[in-house]
């Protein structure tokens, strides 16, 4: 057809209009973040964010959210009930109205709800749109109304199906199998940190999670109940367990500032780590905001005030700086606000400019109030802050001498570093290599066109139990900094970290399928984790996964990632089948290596992701923390999933 025909045909008719419901299964990720693992999660915590409203307009304080046999969810909550009644404007019921159509909901009502949670708010109809099956149960004014859904669209108009002494909402889904292609089975431990974190941001409500899929040594369904008396006091103990305290108790509080309600808990440990986390209606914004800045800006200027007035700086030479009266500090700052102004790439980085006076306001009250009143913990938080601050001056001695190295290197990049020949950052990828001999052979194996190999010797250092100067001192290290060409920070922002250099986009951490393996993989991740966290959130950190076996039998070979891979294909070869266990990259050749782990074609690699952040950073806390009881306590909880090697 000639282009003239072309724009003849271009005609009203041709604009498609879509229908809300239409537009979500067209374009899911555009709601729910992805189609992935994450946004089917986010479908359960959508529907769970509709009961947390009611609790916090006062009227629910009772939710269950239960996995079904067959990966669907059902949540229930006793608050007022989705309204039934005829809307006026659509001439259907409302319930039909809220489940149905985009951008409905008492949410947007000021005078049902003062603050709602949910990250997107397109809340329940959105997770019925890209639900195969929806069934909505409202217990109502001593009536039970039902309605079903395929796919977004109902079955049947809204009906009273009985009498109910019960108020309350209940809300079946099935997730859609041509939307999420990639998975469909739920995880227990994702849902129960993000319920578990819902009840220490909502004290006193009772949020119970079910697994029918697993039952306990009893028979039981697999369950556990969260429900927090004290709020952020208590998830602040709950995320610093495996960390020693060198203060009393949480410092906290409650309260309302220029009608913004504000709740602050915090204490400092014998860490060298800053764990702050913030959120704004539930929503853990972990990219920041003004919540964040006030909490920084009246902690900062109370400490300073007191530490001035009390003498104790008298003897140090040189200015405290913002970071040094934060090290060691893990604390929670949460905020409820009317019309939250989301920024940033992934909208969790709040805007609203009045919240940062509010929660400066109440920090510093908060702070002097404390201090006046404990001069002993007073005492002891300024030492630590003395303590930070002369470790940051020997920091930025080591982040020099790192800086200087790369300028005075050939190249600017370690001796150890077989480099690429591609020159575009976007194709290239670099392996992070456990020692100099599986070094080698990946080196023989790799594509030298893209793959750049950087053996490690050994063991890295544990970031999490060493002081700030001591990282940047350490070889290894100071090879991944100056190989990646990430800058490392300026005096004024020590923490912040430039990616505009960056020389590869795929990091491939490729270690051995063993236990020391793991634990390198581990180190090294918790590298990544607390001085290069923007890499794994923007999506470059990568693991390899060597194969564990190969089968062999004749001129049949096939390798196998697992024990199950590894019996099927055993069972698929027949008798004699002989089996090689790679303990090591090195028991491999170059060729193999390239077959199984490096060829884009074929390999299988690993995407490093942060689903909770609060729950990542206690974890990392408690494996490489100086704590053996919370990590004992894990260990002996997962020991079942395991494979320990002898």
């Amino acid at each position: 057809m000639s282009e003239e025909a072309n724009k003849k045909n271009y005609s009203a008719d041709s604009i498609q209009a879509l229908e809300g419901m239409e537009h979500v299964r067209m374009r899911p990720s555009m709601y729910i973040g992805d189609v992935g693992s994450r946004g089917l999660h986010h479908l359960v915590y959508e529907v769970v964010d509709n009961s947390i409203d009611e609790a916090l307009a006062g009227h629910c304080d009772a939710i269950q959210v239960t996995i079904n046999e067959d990966n669907s969810v059902t949540t229930r909550d006793n608050g007022r009930g989705i309204p039934v009644g005829i809307h006026k404007k659509e001439g259907v019921s409302a319930l039909e109205v809220v489940m149905t159509k985009i951008g409905a909901g008492g949410k947007f009502d000021k005078d049902s709800y003062k603050v709602s949670g949910g990250l997107h708010g397109v809340g329940v109809s959105c997770v019925n749109a890209l639900s195969d099956h929806l069934h909505a149960t409202v217990h109502k004014d001593g009536k039970v109304w039902e309605q079903e859904y395929e796919r977004g669209k109902p079955l049947y108009p809204v009906k009273s199906t009985g009498d109910t002494d019960f108020n309350g909402t209940i809300v079946t889904f099935k997730p859609d199998a041509t939307i999420f292609q990639q998975t469909l089975e739920y995880n227990y431990d994702t849902l129960a940190s993000r319920l578990r974190e819902l009840a220490y941001l909502n004290k006193g409500i009772t949020i119970t999670l079910t697994d029918k899929r697993h039952q306990d040594d009893e028979g039981n369904d697999v369950s556990e109940t969260f429900f927090s008396e004290e709020g952020l006091k208590e998830f602040v103990r709950f995320l610093d367990a495996s960390r020693s305290s060198i203060i009393e108790d949480v410092i906290s509080m409650e309260g309302e500032k220029n009608n913004i309600p504000v709740e602050v808990a915090m204490i400092y440990n014998d860490s060298y780590a800053e764990n702050l986390h913030s959120y704004v209606n539930n929503i853990n914004t972990h990219e920041g905001g003004t919540h964040l800045s006030g909490f920084r800006r009246g902690l900062t200027s109370t400490l300073k005030k007191y530490a001035d007035a009390s003498g104790l700086l008298d003897k140090l030479k040189f200015e405290i700086a913002g970071d040094d009266f934060r090290e060691g500090l893990t604390a929670i700052v949460s905020v409820k606000v009317q019309e939250p102004q989301f920024e940033g790439q992934t909208k969790t980085k709040l805007g609203n400019r009045e919240v940062t006076s509010a929660v400066s306001q109440a920090v510093s009250e908060m702070l002097e109030n404390y201090l006046e009143e404990n001069p002993n913990d007073a005492k002891t938080i300024i030492q630590k802050v003395i303590l930070a601050a002369q470790a940051r001056h020997a920091a930025k001695k080591a982040r020099e001498m790192v800086q200087r190295k790369s300028v005075m290197s050939i190249g600017g990049l370690p001796g150890k570093l077989s480099d690429c020949s591609e020159q575009d950052p976007a194709l290239c990828e670099v392996f992070l290599v456990e020692g100099d001999s599986a070094g080698g052979t990946a080196k023989q194996g790799r594509d030298r066109m893209f793959q750049a190999i950087l053996p490690l010797r050994g063991k890295i250092l544990n970031v999490e139990k060493a002081m700030h100067h001591k990282v940047f001192e350490n070889e290894e290290i100071k090879n991944i900094f100056t190989a990646l060409g990430v800058t490392i920070g300026t005096e004024e922002d020590s923490k912040a970290l430039n990616l505009s250099k960056l020389r590869y986009h795929k990091i491939v951490i490729m270690c051995d399928a063993d236990v020391d393996g793991s634990h390198i993989s581990t180190l090294i991740l918790t590298f990544f984790f607390r001085y290069m966290k923007e890499l794994i959130e923007a999506g470059h950190i990568y693991i390899a996964a060597p194969p564990l076996y190969l089968v062999k039998k004749g001129a049949k070979k096939q390798y196998a990632w697992n024990d199950d891979q590894r019996d099927m294909i055993v069972k698929e070869f027949g008798e004699n089948s002989k089996i090689q266990r790679y303990k090591g990259l090195g028991e491999m050749n170059a060729e193999q290596l390239w077959d199984t782990t490096m060829n884009p074609e074929f390999r299988t690699m690993r995407q490093v992701t942060i689903e909770n952040l609060t729950e990542a950073d206690r974890i990392f806390s408690m494996l490489m923390g100086d704590e053996v009881p919370p990590r004992r306590e894990f260990i002996e909880k997962n020991a079942v999933y395991a494979n320990i090697d002898a």
